[in-house]
């Protein structure tokens, strides 16, 4: 049994007794509970698995090939699953204990989790999500708050929230989520972790529960960017070798200005990794808003309502209600009779999103779509075979803990800005880590046009190493001018490049020193 599954058991509020259950699908076992662990509200959520679980069991790899044949590519690795993922002889719960409480166990196992099954990888349980996929907080009411191991005191933000939690607390390797308006991308920078959301459509979402099947995405975590790129080979089905092209990144100015981290801690970094790589042409620059009002014509009806943002973003604010009321018009759609006849019991923000999905009349729905269709388009022209566009994740740093709902609200509007654009369009969206500004995470977006997902994903993994180490050295240089005034500042700073590189001997130099001096 594997040390993640172990630390789980052995912390379960109650004794429990394993059994060994057969699948019918080749190869896969499960070891389950015989009393199912289904959080409830009332139950105390152990620290130890940071309340990223909320249902164990082992979902067994396939049989390895025998010699002389390879062995399989995700072989050794764990991961975990969004309560939104089928699998064989289990409730697909969607966050919510009514639609537990009035579903039936499945009777097959998702396509995307069988081939991660059948090319080596162990599943180890299911996550906490927000209610019906709805949400951005990453906070539930029946089930509680998966605890961000990057900030305790703040939300782990964004649907896919346990996913997120379990791969940044390090319980597995990597961990599918789903993205429909950001919930892989935002709990990915709030977690301090590598998010991916794929193009739409690039994987089967056969076993899934639909949110918006216009804008949802199979996306993943993963700590480390070849698990990322290893997961990515497996589920797009892609070859092995392309031949390299050229990349030119194009860095969205209006976007880095909406954003609350200085520019030297993310474009600065960004620009200074790429210099001494090959195969990167000079990076360009874009007003990425008027960009779009200028080639997205059907938006021009919409922004009337959406003036108020700052920084001359209204363009962007537009295009993020067209995605919500997408989001909604389908998940109505697919969800309604539901909604209705169970009247479930939602927490106060799914309540509030869950409802205007159901009380709206939509009455010119293919507009929605022909912006979708024109966003598709404008993007392709803008990036064309090589272009990758650089953006801040979302402008805000995670919310605190039990925020009240007009925070919740603000921080909501301005993230659909940026999030609106890989959603909208389709396009494959990466984002990464870049450390931290003032106890907040700070990450980074690269977005490139629908079905470039290997391109995109090959460039993070050429750049990572060299983003890092401008991190590092980004932190020892304000540590080393802080060290004489302000030790405790300096001593976060040599911490912080520690954290990216642990054996850097200037830092851990550094930090005995401050600590004595402390």
């Amino acid at each position: 049994m594997s040390k993640t599954l172990n630390l789980i058991k052995t912390n379960a509020s109650n004794p429990k007794v394993w059994i060994v259950a057969g699948i019918t699908v080749a190869g896969i076992i499960v070891l389950a509970e015989t009393s199912r662990r289904r959080r409830s509200k009332a139950m105390i959520i152990k620290r130890e698995d940071f309340g990223a679980f909320l249902e164990c069991f082992e979902l067994i790899p396939f049989p390895q090939p025998p010699p002389p044949a390879s062995k399989l590519p995700l072989s050794g690795l764990t991961f975990a699953i969004k309560d939104i993922f089928d699998v064989m002889g289990y409730i697909t719960g969607f966050g919510n204990v009514d639609w537990q409480r009035t579903h039936e166990p499945v009777d097959k196992t998702a396509v995307v989790v069988t081939a991660l099954l059948k090319n080596g990888a162990k599943c180890v349980g299911k996550t906490v999500m927000d209610e019906l996929a709805f949400g951005i907080t990453g906070e539930n009411k029946h089930y509680g708050t998966p605890t961000n191991p990057n900030m305790p005191s703040n939300v782990p933000v964004g649907s896919s929230s346990g996913s997120a939690v379990a791969v940044a607390a390090e319980l597995v390797d990597f961990a599918l989520g789903t993205d429909t308006i950001g919930c892989v991308r935002v709990p990915a920078s709030s977690c301090g972790i590598l998010g991916f959301r794929p193009s739409h459509g690039a994987i089967s979402t056969i076993g899934l529960i639909p949110n918006s099947q216009s804008l949802d995405a199979i996306g993943w975590f993963a700590r480390d960017p070849s698990i990322l790129h290893h997961v990515e080979h497996i589920l797009l089905q892609l070859k092995a070798v392309e031949p390299r092209r050229a990349r030119c990144l194009v860095f969205s100015d209006d976007l880095f200005r909406l954003s609350k981290v200085p520019k030297q801690k993310t474009v600065y970094v960004v620009s200074k990794a790429i210099e001494k790589l090959s195969g990167y042409q000079p990076p360009k620059h874009i007003n990425f808003a008027q960009y779009i009002a200028s080639n997205v014509p059907s938006l021009k009806g919409f922004c009337q309502h959406s003036n108020n943002l700052q920084n001359g973003i209204s363009t962007l604010k537009a295009l993020s209600s067209v995605m919500v009321s997408l989001q909604r018009y389908e998940f109505k759609t697919n969800h309604e009779e539901w909604v209705k006849n169970v009247k479930s019991r939602l927490g106060p923000e799914i309540s509030h999103c869950v409802l205007a999905a159901i009380n709206t009349t939509y009455e010119n729905v293919k507009i929605l779509y022909q912006v979708k269709a024109e966003m598709r388009a404008a993007l392709q022209s803008l990036l064309k075979d090589d272009g990758i566009l650089v953006i801040p994740t979302i402008a805000d740093p995670p919310l605190k803990l039990n925020s009240k709902k007009g925070y919740s609200t603000e921080f909501h509007d301005r993230a659909c800005a940026s999030l609106s654009i890989a959603s909208m369009s389709g396009g494959c969206q990466v984002s990464v880590p870049l450390g931290k500004h003032e106890d907040f995470p700070v990450s980074v977006s690269f977005i490139t046009y629908h079905g470039a997902d290997k391109f995109l994903l090959d460039t993070v993994l050429d750049m990572y190493a060299s983003l890092q180490d401008q991190n590092v050295k980004a932190y020892l240089r304000r540590g080393t001018a802080r060290e004489s005034l302000r030790y405790k500042e300096a001593l976060e700073d040599f911490k912080h490049a520690l954290v990216l590189e642990p054996q850097n001997k200037v830092a851990n130099l550094a930090e005995k020193s401050l600590k004595k001096t402390d």
